[in-house]
């Protein structure tokens, strides 16, 4: 079983230094942190990835990917984005699938959308770097089924999703849609609001995020990354031990029912 990675987006803490984030992320006992574009690692500005790439190896971290809001337009550059990833040391960046959701796209925002995204993937695959959508409202990965079409038009080894709860779904489709992008899912956000955008504790949606790592867990291609963000005034300590209490739960299950079968 491939062990998921406990850690924590940098936009949580947009106040806080990248130094501050990775004392705070090691103290938790996180193991990996996706550093955002819009604060801690602007495009382009390779230095400041490489400082902050030193920051989090030296708290004995890795970088679990980097938070772009590259949105595939057709004339957007990705290539900062990219030279900021390959400093950071990511061989991941979310990115955007444009600003328009699925209910109300055209034909052409499709069709201009897969095709700035198959070139995407191609340029960062030259790099060594994926690319993975953030599955999210006002795109065209807002739903699941549209995910999987944008996957299978844009046709790239080097492109991949992220999944998250959609807002106000129940328990159960919040699952259905995970179930549907397993098999795509490079990385979790993990996050409780409920019932619409009212920011939780992590343990106030205790049976989504039990079941969630449970399947996740004995999933065959596993997200390689979980990571909280956005969060009420919790203690970041308290939300990384409820973090890795549900990895460590999801893992307990599943070498028990391994154990099981070998007896």
């Amino acid at each position: 079983m491939t062990a998921i990675r406990p850690g924590l987006c940098s936009v949580t803490f947009r106040a806080l230094a990248p130094e501050e984030i990775v004392v705070l992320a090691a103290s938790a006992g996180l193991e990996a942190i996706e550093w955002g574009g819009d604060v801690h690692v602007p495009p382009g500005d390779a230095a400041r990835a490489a400082h902050v790439a030193r920051a989090t190896a030296d708290a004995g971290l890795a970088v679990a990917s980097y938070g772009s809001y590259f949105r595939a337009r057709p004339d957007e550059e990705l290539t900062p984005i990219l030279d900021s990833a390959q400093a950071l040391g990511a061989d991941r960046v979310r990115i955007w699938a444009g600003s328009v959701d699925t209910a109300d796209a055209t034909e052409d925002d499709w069709g201009r959308t897969v095709d700035r995204l198959r070139s995407a993937a191609a340029e960062a695959g030259e790099r060594g770097i994926g690319l993975a959508l953030e599955f999210h409202s006002r795109t065209l990965a807002s739903t699941a089924p549209a995910t999987l079409r944008l996957l299978d038009e844009v046709g790239s080894a080097h492109l991949s999703a992220y999944w998250q709860p959609t807002v106000a779904a129940s328990v159960d489709t919040a699952l259905d849609e995970y179930r549907a992008l397993a098999a795509h899912t490079s990385a979790a956000h993990v996050f409780s609001w409920w019932p619409t955008s009212e920011r939780l504790p992590l343990r106030a949606r205790d049976t989504l995020w039990t079941r969630f790592f449970a399947e996740a867990a004995t999933a065959e291609h596993p997200p390689r990354d979980a990571l909280f963000e956005f969060v009420p005034g919790d203690d970041p300590a308290v939300l990384a031990a409820a973090l890795r209490g549900y990895l460590a739960s999801a893992s307990g299950q599943q070498d028990a029912a391994e154990a099981r079968l070998g007896s």
